[in-house]
């Protein structure tokens, strides 16, 4: 029975689970979730689905979880894809994962947000330039990083390859210029260039343009 990713093709952390399910070959289907009509925020949606009322939420047989970062760690523990090869890569995959959540993901996906899909009149300037100021502090540290590094960690593409660039496929504008930071744009290129990958929007229903 084919796994089943509530989803929809706007979310970037979203798209860390199915480019992770894409990439490992694993028999899955989406099942799109209607977030800008309010579903994630119904009390159906929070009863059957997700009591935090957020996407992603993978479904595999009796396991229903959420958070990408989980359901990352999930498909590595079962079915053994992305995890590192050693305990020292596991641990190191482990905080880029933190990392992302917590220091790039979140900004990046608030910042996008709030760029291109609230009302102009309503955008919040002095909030955007904060946050593409701590995304400019992170995308240093991330280019720095991969400096002679085709991946993150290791030899080969983990989960911190795949939640880190949660965001940086969209084309919205959020204040990311990949051609300004050489090691991101390589290392952008090398996940691109992986078999099965797929942008958000060819990967995942719903996109920008169902609501034009």
């Amino acid at each position: 029975m084919a796994m089943k990713l509530y989803c929809f093709g706007e979310s970037g952390h979203s798209y860390k689970a199915a480019l992770a399910l894409e990439l490992a070959g694993l028999d899955w289907e989406a099942v799109k979730v209607d977030f800008f009509n309010g579903e994630t925020r119904s009390p159906e949606y929070r009863a059957e689905v997700n009591e935090m009322g957020e996407c992603p939420v993978l479904v595999d047989s009796e396991v229903r979880l959420s958070q990408s970062g989980v359901i990352q760690q999930y498909l590595t523990d079962t079915y053994g894809h992305f995890g590192g090869d050693t305990p020292e890569e596991k641990r190191e995959v482990l905080r880029w994962v933190l990392w992302d959540n917590h220091k790039f993901s979140s900004m990046a996906g608030m910042t996008r947000f709030l760029m291109n899909f609230l009302p102009e009149e309503k955008r919040p300037a002095e909030v955007i330039a904060f946050n593409q100021g701590r995304l400019k502090a992170a995308y240093g540290v991330l280019d720095k990083h991969l400096d002679g590094r085709d991946w993150i960690v290791g030899d080969a593409p983990t989960n911190a390859d795949l939640t880190c660039c949660g965001y940086l496929f969209y084309p919205e504008e959020f204040g990311f210029d990949r051609s300004q930071w050489p090691n991101i744009d390589r290392w952008l290129r090398n996940i691109q260039g992986l078999p099965g990958w797929k942008a958000p929007y060819d990967l995942m229903p719903g996109s920008p343009a169902d609501r034009a």
